[in-house]
């Protein structure tokens, strides 16, 4: 029997010149459209990917008028697509293929670059159906809801997500309370607390980035939380800031102690005291320190409550010890050991600042005010404390600042010698004294100043309280008014 290869199989020369096949469909029918939609578009994709044979069963199937099912699912049924892409879910539409008579040689053909766009839509349809679109959170969603011409611009935040935090219009601007080397101060209002706050602005510079004090002030204050210690509540970073949003404190022990010349009243100066030394313990206790304690950063409310502040040359103390920068702490709040140039030190470093401030807050002047330099600020010391030699401060004439052509010799002598007023307060002289060491070694510590009997007079209950909670809280601990204003009693 003579025989024609088609394109979809092998069919008899009786079969072309009556247009029929049982085993194949003829290059006649082709020509003449009796194809069906679906053996088209087999036809068609044939062309991309590899050979398609259709068996009698198939043929004889379609003549029936059934559909042809493509990847499991017929034509008709893939028309009824969810439009998020989904399949519906009805069991009945799904064939099998094991009762099909359809056999796929997957292969790329050297053709499939002459599909029409027709081809190229049908075969995304079927073979590639659309995903599903990615489910939005509900916040962003009521947002939308609520302004769906609302723009989401990107923003400098330190707190992520859809925080109402970090963002520059929650707070504005009232005032200027003050000007650093590298940050303003200004009294702001917060629109998230409808609360006063602080707003320290910090001027970034494009090459240098933030200041790294500002960054080690951040990274400190965020993991402090105590009463006497300013709280950080956010920050703000833009292209040209970095400002930090801090709880708002009306003034500062030097503003308190200008305001009532020639000393506070003794019971304040216990009360400020006890504070400060509760707020440096917690410090101490974590390893921090801060390096700068002077009455500019200790906050006073109106109430009375004392808070350090000003972290930007605080340090975390690591172990083992490392050395530090022997440039740091305002001149007349410097220990001798530091102005000596020693970098090896520790919490002594801000104990000794405590001393001197415990005198001015008494006094009312500072203790040790050098105008000069460091040597005239280890003069104004020398001579009350005494020059320092190896029997009473051992290892102090080697430092790299000890030079005996630039000091003077003094003899040691009572601080209440020096400080008459001292004589007037219970302990006051050995409290001061503790503090006022010249071998760092021997200064009193925060938490055994707390322990001190110049406290004994305060509440026992101060000692229980949990690190968030004032000293004020406790019955009967309150300011007492100042008796000196405007220097008069």
């Amino acid at each position: 029997m003579n025989v024609t290869v088609s394109m979809f199989g092998l069919v008899d020369k009786k079969s072309q010149q009556d247009g029929k096949s049982r085993d194949g469909v003829t290059m006649r029918e082709k020509k003449g459209g009796a194809l069906s939609r679906v053996q088209k578009l087999k036809k068609r994709l044939s062309h991309s990917f590899g050979r398609l044979s259709i068996s009698k069963e198939d043929s004889d199937h379609s003549n029936r008028g059934a559909k042809l099912p493509f990847n499991g699912y017929s034509d008709e049924f893939l028309d009824r697509l969810e439009p998020n892409g989904n399949i519906p879910n009805e069991k009945d539409c799904r064939f099998d293929w094991e009762h099909e008579g359809v056999r796929r040689q997957l292969s790329v053909s050297s053709d499939s670059k002459l599909l029409d766009e027709d081809i190229r839509e049908e075969a995304r349809v079927i073979l590639r159906p659309k995903k599903p679109p990615r489910p939005k959170s509900e916040v962003f969603l009521n947002k939308q809801a609520q302004d769906p011409n609302r723009r989401r611009t990107k923003r400098f935040s330190a707190f992520g997500g859809d925080s109402p935090f970090g963002k520059s219009d929650a707070y504005v601007k009232l005032e200027q309370l003050g000007e650093g080397s590298y940050a303003t101060v200004f009294k702001g209002f917060s629109n998230l607390t409808n609360q006063v706050v602080a707003l320290k602005e910090i001027r970034l510079q494009e090459e240098e980035g933030a200041p790294f004090t500002a960054i080690r002030e951040a990274s400190l204050l965020k993991d402090l939380k105590h009463s006497n210690i300013v709280t950080l509540h956010d920050i703000v970073h833009t292209r040209h800031t970095l400002t930090f949003v801090f709880e708002y404190v009306h003034t500062d022990l030097s503003q308190y102690m200008e305001r009532h010349p020639g000393g506070l009243e003794l019971h304040n100066v216990r009360l400020f005291l006890f504070q400060l030394l509760r707020g440096l313990s917690y410090c101490h206790k974590r390893r921090v320190l801060h390096r700068d304690v002077k009455p500019q950063n200790l906050l006073i409310s109106e109430a009375g409550e004392l808070k350090l502040a000003d972290f930007g040359l605080a340090r975390a103390k690591s172990v083992p010890s490392h050395t530090y920068s022997h440039e740091v702490v305002t001149l007349w709040y410097r220990p001798p050991d530091v102005l000596l140039g020693s970098t090896e030190y520790s919490t002594s470093l801000d104990m000794w600042g405590v001393g001197c401030i415990y005198v001015e807050m008494i006094t009312g002047i500072p203790l040790f005010p050098g105008v000069r330099d460091t040597y005239d600020q280890l003069d104004k010391i020398f001579r009350i404390l005494g020059t320092p030699t190896e029997e009473t401060w051992q290892g102090s004439t080697h430092l790299p600042g000890f030079n005996l052509n630039k000091l003077c010799l003094y003899r040691p002598q009572r601080l209440g010698l020096a400080i008459p007023r001292l004589y007037d307060i219970k302990d006051g002289e050995n409290m001061a004294s503790s503090l006022l060491q010249l071998n760092p070694d021997k200064r009193l510590g925060a938490e055994e100043a707390l322990r001190h009997r110049y406290f004994q007079s305060l509440p026992k209950k101060l000692y229980e309280l949990p690190d968030e909670a004032s000293v004020l809280d406790v019955e009967g601990v309150h300011l007492y008014p100042e008796l000196r204003i405007s220097g008069k009693t």
